[in-house]
């Protein structure tokens, strides 16, 4: 199988190539098949074209019992579909012994939001520094559309388009959708592009940069945003993902429009946005213990 390592290689250049997947899912695959050609190599399997369909379950079966999350699992089993069918393409196997393999399913955790109140606490940023102007454009954009950290990350210049309030986003798959920018963050945004040329040369494309000029990196931007939650007062951590989490129940709430709502994430497939609906239930149940007579209980 080590002489297999180049076929991984050339995947791998595919969909970075090809496919355009993100440099962060292009990571995953590359660990996910070294994970798997490690396996394959204690099996002394000798080549892709004699793995069948034991072995993947065999591979699923071992990472299950070294504690993978099903999340994780379904990943990994994903990545080795994906390569199947590459060299499926190219000639270079006649079978995807992965296809038509599960992994074991996750348990649909509903995603923690802040309320309202506590978006409206943490967004009342006081600071006029640099970098207090664009963390605040930053944590406005991400409530304002709803963006994912990639999404943001990766956010030009010539994506927003301010008079018009709106921003091309880039998403997963490399679908590019249109969303709306709310007046608050276009205002925080203007905000910070006033103050971003004391650091960005001319050829310097991303909206969103470090003091050296540099375009933000994920892990940059989550630790702003984990500071911003302490000192802003919110008892729970404060991740990017949490604002979209709020952003897509406010907008549940609101208009109840499932289909908007999911044309605004990026999501593919609606039952990603469905899980919001029972988010909003959760919170209508409440209401409802509390408000109606039959439903209050005995103190």
């Amino acid at each position: 199988m080590k002489a297999d390592q180049q076929q991984i290689n050339a995947f791998l250049d595919y969909i970075r190539i090809e496919k355009r997947l993100s440099a962060l899912t292009q990571k995953h695959y590359q660990r996910d098949l070294q994970t798997f050609t490690g396996f394959c190599n204690r099996q002394a399997v000798a080549n892709w074209n004699d793995i069948d369909s034991h072995h993947i379950r065999a591979f699923i079966s071992e990472r299950h019992r070294h504690g993978l999350s099903a999340t994780s699992l379904q990943r990994e089993l994903s990545s080795i579909r994906s390569f199947f069918n590459y060299l499926l393409r190219e000639g270079l196997t006649g079978h995807n012994p992965a296809q038509g393999i599960s992994a074991p399913k996750k348990a649909r955790k509903l995603p923690n939001t802040l309320d309202v109140d506590q978006v409206s606490r943490l967004l009342d940023i006081k600071g006029t520094d640099p970098l207090s102007v664009r963390d605040s454009a930053i944590l406005e954009l991400f409530y304002s559309s709803g963006l994912r950290l990639a999404e943001l990350v990766s956010l030009n210049l010539n994506d927003m388009d301010l008079a018009d309030a709106t921003i091309r986003v880039t998403g997963k798959g490399a679908k590019t959708r249109i969303v709306p920018i709310g007046k608050m963050a276009r205002q925080a945004v203007r905000n910070w592009l006033k103050l971003r040329t004391e650091f960005a040369d001319t050829e310097q494309a991303a909206v969103f940069i470090s003091r050296q000029g540099k375009r933000l990196q994920p892990r940059s931007i989550q630790q702003r945003l984990k500071q911003w939650g302490i000192k802003q007062g919110l008892d729970s951590r404060l991740h990017p993902h949490k604002l979209r989490h709020s952003f897509a129940s406010h907008m549940l709430e609101s208009s109840s429009d499932l289909r908007a709502v999911q044309e605004l994430l990026g999501h593919a497939d609606i039952s990603t946005t469905q899980i919001y609906t029972h988010l909003d239930f959760q919170h209508l149940a409440q209401v409802y213990d509390k408000a109606h007579p039959r439903a209050k209980k005995k103190r």
